[in-house]
């Protein structure tokens, strides 16, 4: 039973992935035939329904027989949908019982890097599959910077990236050493000191101050509880701090827990408070003593606020599902206590071996209790944000701080000014005590390449027209450089089980001209993994990449597994599956030795650059023509003839009025068809997100792994 449930998890995930932004990126209208364009990717190498189909699809007969040339969409229309998740949770079971065989390992690890190594492997056996396809990421985009790079927290996860107190804002140009050095030293605890050495020697000046022009949306709240929005988490990140807190070397640090104990079951945590941590207004003037109770208050809020993410602690924090379904209501019964005023316990309602990485998010982060009651705040039964009396979070001046920075001026829509804290506990780390951020509503295409140039901001992320303008005025060599790819993963997803040839609400609408032959030998070939991974290996994303970015970025932000394959490291050594991984070893690794040792020829991990960014590992035609050569024998032996007479259509729907998605639909054609010699192709302009027709393979949707631990 468990097994099934996660894979109809995992089905309900690459459904509603493949009907998001593949789909007119979240639009609920409806097309018209005026907004339709068709046409249709023929691959000599499609696929077929198999015996997990339906009826009609399993009909698939011999070619003798009399080719069925009604449409999909009108045999189709009145299929009985009662047995199609049964049915197609078979089927998924099927492919991805090793994913979930290996996922269910790592589940029952209690050794934290143990896990990790199996998850690694679930992952490789997931990818073999290739029932979804590893596209981009956000970031590897060029900026220009006056800032030392690798001077902020860079893990991908939680909200620690958005601390900018420890940036060190230089003049630097020779970025590229830096960053070797970075890589020299990560886990040493001495490139901030090395790198300051380093500007030194080289002539830098270090500042302590940090301008920014690119902040485009003001918070809707200043309660860094209330939402787990980066809008929200990213201006208030530097105004409170956490238990553990990560470094620039990416390392976990005592921040306001000046240390902790795990019980030797896994089950109980229990945090020393440090002492003589105050809380302070935007004036920096004490409203209370920091304690371990403001945890238990801010834990409390936390699950009192609906929109707050404290859905990450689910099955995690004892009692977090029943506090928040309602079933119970007495924040006693849940797993926080302040033992006493500097001793805080949190009790597990599983064993999590990943706990401790979860203090970069915001949801164990504290609240002073005494001034939020001041500000009208209740707990509770009694939580009401909408009172008349409820200031709490309102804005800057409404917020209590035991951060290194205070928002002392805000402005709407203009500027944030923070001033370094004076009460801060740790004011040694700091190595800037003012930041000011500058609204920019993108109106000035010119305005942070401008701004940098003028010395106004400290850098930000650069445009084609800036870029340009930055190598006519000479800046580009040394100033301008490529920004780092975070957790984000945007993938593309293959439908296995297809059963709509139409829209739902309107069958005259995001039509298929699929005939029913047609529909079943696509759903055939979709079904067998060799034609599947022929159709990965054929797809040329740097060219469907460059469509968007540029050519001189199409290979920057390419991605090419779920996870980032630099997303966690082992804590220590481990042997899994006969298969041996020193401390050290990046989940990347793990993934490309068991695609490696399955003989899947893809690319997941490059050594020389540390990285599964920046490069396309899995476009190989040789490999995509041998493949196919294997779904047509497998399928001929089921009756299913796959030739250029007798293609699988691929449906892929797309924006026909965004030039840059019509260009990536034809590159997608193009790549895939080249070694096939079929030039067919359908299109569809755009689809209501929960009505759409399910095609074949749809385009992107965004999948943050930050909202994920592992």
């Amino acid at each position: 039973m468990k097994k099934r449930r996660i894979m109809a998890l995992l089905l309900s995930s690459a459904m509603v992935g493949s009907m998001l932004t593949g789909c007119g990126g979240g639009s609920t209208s409806t097309t018209t035939d005026a907004s339709t364009e068709a046409s249709s990717t023929e691959t000599a190498a499609s696929t077929e329904a198999s015996s997990a189909a339906t009826e009609a699809s399993s009909e698939v007969v011999a070619e003798e027989k009399e080719p069925d040339t009604r449409l999909a969409k009108d045999v189709y229309a009145d299929y009985d949908a009662t047995n199609y998740w049964e049915e197609s949770e078979a089927l998924y079971d099927e492919i991805f019982g090793d994913f979930v065989d290996y996922y269910q390992k790592a589940e029952a690890s209690d050794n934290l890097s143990e896990r990790y190594a199996y998850q690694a492997i679930a992952e490789a056996k997931m990818l073999e599959q290739a029932t979804m396809v590893p596209l981009t990421t956000r970031g590897g985009n060029y900026n220009i910077r006056r800032v030392a790079p690798k001077t902020v927290n860079t893990t991908l996860w939680g909200s620690n990236e958005y601390r900018y107190e420890t940036i060190i804002p230089v003049e630097a140009e020779d970025t590229q050493a830096m960053r070797e050095l970075w890589l020299e030293l990560a886990g040493t605890g001495t490139y901030e000191e090395k790198v300051k050495e380093y500007l030194t020697e080289h002539g830098y000046t270090i500042k302590d101050s940090y301008n920014y022009s690119n902040y485009t949306s003001d918070p809707e709240t200043w309660d860094v509880l209330a939402s787990s929005r980066s809008v929200v988490s990213e201006p208030l990140a530097v105004t409170v701090d956490g238990l553990y807190q990560y470094d620039m070397e990416n390392v976990q640090q005592p921040a306001l827990a000046e240390s902790y104990e795990e019980s030797a079951d896994g089950l109980t945590y229990t945090f020393k408070i440090r002492q003589g941590v105050t809380w302070v207004d935007s004036q920096g003037r004490k409203v209370a003593d920091l304690t371990a109770d403001d945890f238990v208050a801010g834990f409390q809020h936390l699950l009192d606020c609906p929109s707050g993410p404290a859905d990450l602690l689910s099955g995690v924090v004892e009692g977090v599902s029943e506090y928040r379904s309602g079933e119970i209501t007495d924040i006693e019964q849940v797993g926080v206590k302040a033992l006493d005023d500097y001793t805080l316990e949190y009790k597990l309602a599983n064993k999590t071996p990943y706990f401790m990485s979860m203090m970069a998010y915001n949801i164990f982060l504290p609240m002073s209790r005494s001034y939020y009651e001041s500000q009208g705040g209740k707990f509770g039964t009694e939580f009401d944000d909408t009172a008349s009396d409820y200031n709490y979070g309102k804005d800057p001046d409404h917020i209590a701080y035991c951060g290194p920075m205070l928002v002392t001026s805000y402005t709407a829509a203009n500027t944030v000014v923070y001033k370094a804290n004076p009460s801060y506990w740790n004011p040694d780390a700091l190595n800037v005590h003012t930041i000011t951020w500058l609204f920019n509503d993108g109106t000035d295409t010119l305005k942070v390449y401008n701004d940098c140039v003028n010395g106004v901001n400290d850098g930000g992320g650069l445009n084609t027209e800036a870029v340009e303008k930055a190598k006519s005025e000479g800046y580009f060599d040394d100033y301008v450089g490529f920004s780092d790819t975070d957790a984000t993963s945007y993938m593309g997803w293959v439908n296995l089980n297809r059963k709509s040839y139409a829209n739902f609400n309107d069958p005259n609408a995001v039509v298929s001209e699929k005939t029913v032959d047609e529909a079943d030998r696509s759903v055939a070939a979709l079904q067998n993994v060799h034609f599947r991974r022929a159709f990965l290996a054929g797809f040329d994303k740097a060219t469907y990449n460059e469509q968007s970015v540029g050519a001189d970025l199409k290979l920057a932000s390419l991605r090419n597994s779920y996870v980032p394959a630099t997303f966690v490291q082992l804590d220590e050594a481990v042997s899994v599956e006969g298969m041996s991984f020193p401390a050290g070893t990046y989940y990347g690794e793990i993934v490309q030795k068991v695609l490696d040792d399955d003989g899947i020829q893809a690319k997941v991990w490059d050594a020389a650059s540390q990285s599964g960014d920046g490069f396309d590992g899995w476009y190989n035609p040789t490999y995509a023509k041998s493949e196919i050569a294997i779904a047509q024998e497998e399928l001929a032996a089921e009756g299913i003839t796959l030739d250029a007479d007798h293609p699988a259509i691929i449906d892929y729907p797309y924006f026909v009025e965004s030039t840059v998605r019509a260009n990536q639909a034809n590159a997608v054609k193009k790549s895939v068809e080249a070694y096939w010699g079929i030039n067919k192709f359908m299109d569809y302009y755009e689809c209501n997100c929960f009505t759409c027709p399910c095609p074949d393979l749809c385009a992107t949707r965004r999948l943050n792994q930050k909202q994920f631990t592992m």
